[in-house]
């Protein structure tokens, strides 16, 4: 149920310089993810569409669809408007782009020439982030299979252990059940365990939802909360 910290996540690195490109390989290599090139931001849109991210690092000043018109759309697309994007910007940048970029919804900005150590430290935050994100849509996933078992759960046929021939309507009017061919019924989901899940569930979910970039500082304490509250929910009453 739970992400691997060692699963390959994906990262989006966008330049139109192939010589930026290699250096942002260079600087991220330690990491240890896959590693997406695009040249443009139209190669990157179509990059996002094809799979998912956990980061994007997309440089300011391309040609024809520049760093702050690809981050819009972006954030315009509903497959891809949670992805965090950080802008790259030269040293003299403009005073207006912090506001252009944040007005948009990018999660951070870097600046050339890039301290190695930053870098890795800003992408290491989203690639943890996108993790726990997976974790908690895993757990939802696994609390709604919760809850359409406890739907379903019947108990089993009235009489266990009685033949066709002895068990007539009739005869079982007038005959109580012996221990040996009572019924054993299936334990049944109480209340209070399917009231427990509802509110795991519900609580997943609006974590999920309000997960943005770098917004939830305690959401790996979070995390481990709900993965112990779940594996107890897991255990079927006695």
């Amino acid at each position: 149920m739970t992400t691997h910290a060692t699963e390959k996540c994906n990262i989006l690195i966008v330049d139109d310089i192939e010589e930026n490109l290699i250096a942002l390989e260079a600087l991220l290599g330690p990491l240890g993810q896959k590693l997406v090139r695009a040249h443009s931001g139209e190669e990157a849109l179509k990059a996002m569409l094809r799979q998912d991210f956990a980061v994007v690092l997309l440089d300011v000043l391309m040609p024809g669809m520049d760093g702050f018109e690809t981050a819009a759309n972006i954030k315009r697309l509903d497959q891809t408007k949670d992805v965090p994007v950080i802008l790259l910007t030269g040293a003299e940048v403009e005073a207006d782009y912090a506001y252009r970029g944040y007005s948009i919804g990018v999660a951070d900005f870097l600046t050339k020439p890039f301290d190695p150590w930053l870098l890795r430290t800003k992408v290491s935050i989203f690639l943890d982030l996108y993790r726990k994100n997976r974790q908690l849509a895993s757990q939802a996933e696994q609390l709604r299979r919760l809850f359409a078992e406890a739907g379903t759960a019947t108990a089993p046929k009235a009489l266990a252990g009685a033949t066709e021939d002895e068990a007539t309507p009739e005869s079982l009017e007038d005959r109580p059940p012996s221990p040996e061919t009572a019924p054993r019924a299936t334990p049944a989901w109480p209340e209070e365990r399917l009231a427990e899940i509802g509110e795991q569930l519900a609580q997943v979910e609006l974590l999920l939802r309000d997960t943005k970039g770098s917004e939830t500082p305690n959401l790996a304490n979070r995390v481990a909360e709900l993965e112990r509250a779940v594996g107890s929910l897991l255990l079927r009453p006695e």
